[in-house]
């Protein structure tokens, strides 16, 4: 019998994107002959994954997840190429047991792709491997990341197409001694609704700052005022902005009489950090012409 190194391991899963039990397994029923282990994984039809890499995964669901004790909390975007597989409840299933595991994690991608699978096989880049090949598309873990507090994480899912994921998800971490939950959930609904730039304006991008200037300036300066005009007229149009893009400074959408850090200092707590997916978002999703599809497929027959 051939020793199964972990090279030999490696080596035919970079070759066939199979997961690492997958691939070992190969070699193990094929004595260690790579050649023979792939053309074994090829008839089991798990190499599959590798084919699929390139095709665009834009679709998918973004999932959250509480600890128990309500200090920490994960938020996952898991994307695959049609709606229909975000519905399939194994993609789901996989999804929330991947969410979880990002609990134990430092919340980056690389920590949960390497992080002990839910399922006990390999790590979670081997279950999205295995994923792919059963269910046929190609899958990609886009996002991940992890708020903690000393009072508590709260979660959100706008329209939950199944517990805890959705096409829209929040978490929002609050220190204080108010009701928590409550003000964490109301605040978490207001960030999916306005899509905040920044928590505060001192977080906000420098880069978006000086273009957003720039273009006031720009638009001021069509006016045909004087400098120090101008100056003051940017100073009032930048304030504008930041109640636009700034999450303390917008009105409370359940109360537009005040902001949202005016809310939050009412009920006596102090916000520490959220975070904000929407599935796709940033993602170029090729759209198939359904007319040269057709014709393509009519050639020649």
């Amino acid at each position: 019998m051939a020793e199964i190194t972990a090279a030999l391991v490696k080596a035919l899963r970079e070759k066939t994107g199979a997961g690492m039990m997958d691939a070992k397994k190969a070699l193990v029923e094929n004595n260690g002959d790579e050649a023979a282990a792939t053309e074994w994984l090829r008839a089991k039809g798990l190499s599959k994954a590798a084919k699929k890499s390139g095709r665009t995964a834009a679709d998918g669901l973004v999932a959250v997840q509480v600890s128990e004790d309500g200090k920490a909390g994960a938020i996952v975007e898991l994307n695959a190429e049609t709606d229909f597989v975000a519905r399939n409840e194994k993609f789901q299933s996989a999804l929330a047991g991947i969410t979880k595991a990002a609990l134990g994690t430092d919340g980056t991608v690389e920590a949960l792709a390497g992080a002990p699978s839910p399922d006990g096989e390999g790590t979670v880049d081997d279950l999205i491997k295995r994923l792919i090949a059963t269910i046929g598309e190609n899958m990609t873990l886009r996002r991940s990341a992890k708020l903690s507090a000393d009072g508590k994480v709260a979660s959100y899912i706008h329209n939950a197409e199944a517990p805890g994921m959705g096409k829209v998800g929040v978490l929002v971490a609050l220190d204080g001694s108010g009701d928590l939950d409550d003000i964490g959930r109301k605040v978490a609904m207001h960030i999916a609704a306005t899509s905040p730039a920044a928590a505060t304006t001192d977080e906000l991008d420098p880069a978006i700052v000086e273009a957003e200037k720039r273009v006031l300036t720009e638009q001021a300066r069509e006016s045909g005022k004087p400098d120090n005009v101008i100056e003051k007229m940017i100073v009032g149009r930048m304030q504008k902005f930041y109640k636009e893009v700034v999450l303390v400074e917008q009105p409370f959408v359940m109360n537009p009489d005040q902001t949202v850090g005016e809310f939050l200092k009412g009920e006596g707590a102090t916000l520490k950090g959220f975070v904000h997916f929407k599935l796709g978002e940033g993602i170029e999703k090729e759209e198939d012409n359904f007319a040269d599809e057709v014709a393509s497929m009519t050639k020649g027959a």
